[in-house]
């Protein structure tokens, strides 16, 4: 627990408003856990010891470990007692320790580190410009100056690689575009081929259509003709029969004979006178 346990009203609020622009700036690139006031968020163990540092940052990018802590300091915080407490098991840390302290409390901050022998990677200093609050950097010690020098070559050297990696990429964007056009010809043929098949099967199914219109047509009027020609013969029939039938009756019945009676002689008109 740090020695300053209550600070001044008007620290205090200044203390808490440079923890929420540091998160706000260190979020771009790491993973920031905050512990402000009585809000506790973050803690990491030093030496079998649990401690709540201001921030921690950790790495979002492959393994995720420990890239920081970072303290923020008050006018009145700034003693042997606050760097014997707190700042000695934060330089213990696995990661870098940045110092935020305000304008003008720098010397002091570096002389008990140096003093202390506390490994303090960065001491930045802050100070308002109005309503807007900016930080400077003092010091920076030879490790940290070796990792910064380390990433700028691995900074360097990436473009170059990207570069190649750019090359090859356009290369594979080239050939891909090409299959894409080769297949994109070649689909666009299918399906002039399918289309080209099913205007043909289609041209089929009309002629078969028709074909069986015009056989429907033709089978009717069969059909209609044979009515006829049936109606035609049967009536013929019955004419024929009618006539056949009318002369075996005129056979059958016998004419009947003019037979005059024998009359006896001097009987009739003419033996009367």
């Amino acid at each position: 627990m740090s020695p300053i346990l209550v600070r001044p009203f008007r620290e205090q609020v200044d203390h808490d408003r440079v923890i929420r622009q540091l998160q706000s700036r260190f979020r771009r690139k790491y993973s920031v856990g905050v512990n402000v006031g009585t809000l506790q968020e973050a803690t990491i163990r030093v030496a079998g010891v649990n401690v709540n540092p201001d921030l921690v940052l950790t790495n979002t990018e492959g393994v995720r470990r420990l890239h920081a802590v970072v303290e923020v300091e008050t006018s009145e915080s700034i003693n042997d007692l606050e760097a014997m407490a707190q700042w000695a098991r934060f330089a213990k840390a696995r990661g870098a320790f940045y110092l935020y302290v305000p304008a003008g409390m720098s010397d002091i901050a570096q002389r008990i580190c140096q003093v202390k022998h506390i490994n303090v990677s960065e001491i930045w200093t802050y100070f308002f410009v109005g309503d807007n609050l900016r930080f400077s950097m003092v010091y920076r010690s030879p490790s940290a100056q070796r990792v910064v020098k380390a990433q700028k070559l691995a900074a360097e050297s990436k473009p170059k690689k990207s570069a190649r990696k750019a090359k090859g990429s356009a290369k594979k964007i080239a050939t891909k575009k090409k299959v894409a056009k080769k297949t994109s010809v070649k689909k666009k043929v299918v399906k002039k081929k399918i289309a080209k098949k099913k205007i043909a099967k289609k041209k089929i199914a009309k002629k078969k259509v028709a074909k069986k219109k015009v056989a429907k047509k033709t089978s009717v009027k069969k059909k209609v003709a044979k009515k006829k020609i049936a109606k035609k013969t049967s009536v013929k029939k019955q004419l024929v029969k009618k006539k056949v039938v009318k002369k075996a009756t005129k056979k059958k019945v016998p004419k009947k004979k003019n037979i005059r009676k024998k009359t006896k002689p001097g009987s009739g008109r003419r033996a009367k006178k």
